[in-house]
């Protein structure tokens, strides 16, 4: 039973190696796309996971809490920064995949190389 109280790191790995296979083993550059966020999303739950302390409290300090159990808010606020820094990616990956389309007529990775080949 112990097992399936750490049901945050199966979800990890199962996003992990989904997102892993998508970028390894699809064509399609949207779908890899798809896969990249989908494993930096695992890592987010990672280090959300890792900085959970429980029975702690929000790191607010006053006269009746000196003494109480804190959560570290850093993995938190990194979170949030690399949420963001990942959305501004994924949006540049989109951009660039929309100007390989326009270029090559295709997003298949495959069809894209044996253009190349010509």
């Amino acid at each position: 039973m112990e097992l399936l109280g750490l049901y945050h790191y199966w979800v990890f790995a199962i996003l992990l190696m989904t997102g892993f296979y998508a970028v390894v083993a699809k064509v399609n550059l949207i779908k890899k796309l798809i896969g990249l966020t989908l494993f930096q999303a695992a890592v987010f739950l990672l280090y959300i996971s890792v900085g959970m302390v429980e029975g702690g409290d929000a790191p607010i300090f006053t006269a009746d809490n000196a003494d109480s159990l804190f959560s570290n808010p850093l993995p938190q606020v990194l979170i949030l920064t690399a949420i963001v820094v990942g959305i501004s990616t994924t949006a540049l990956g989109l951009a660039i995949v929309v100007r390989i389309n326009e270029v090559y007529g295709t997003i298949e990775e495959d069809e894209i190389q044996e253009i190349d080949r010509r």
